[in-house]
């Protein structure tokens, strides 16, 4: 018995598919609030980021407060 033959762009366009399936996937309403946590970005350029956070804070007359914080009404 002889297998079918299965040219290479064939393969790429299956493998492809098989990799990039899994990442279409619906996120709660619940789970974007994780997923939006700033603990959560990469930071490309730590310097950078280290820069804008220095300026940020010295605009807001505050200290620390880059860190994660509660729902923003009042209740916790």
């Amino acid at each position: 018995m002889k297998l079918p033959s299965v040219r290479p762009c064939q393969l790429l366009f299956a493998a492809l598919v098989l990799v990039g399936a899994p990442a279409c996937v619906t996120v709660r309403a619940q789970q974007r609030a994780v997923l939006a946590d700033p603990v959560m970005q990469f930071d490309s350029e730590p310097h950078a980021e280290a820069q804008r956070v220095h300026a940020l804070d010295n605009r807001e007359g505050s200290f620390g407060g880059s860190g994660v914080t509660g729902g923003g009404c009042g209740c916790n």
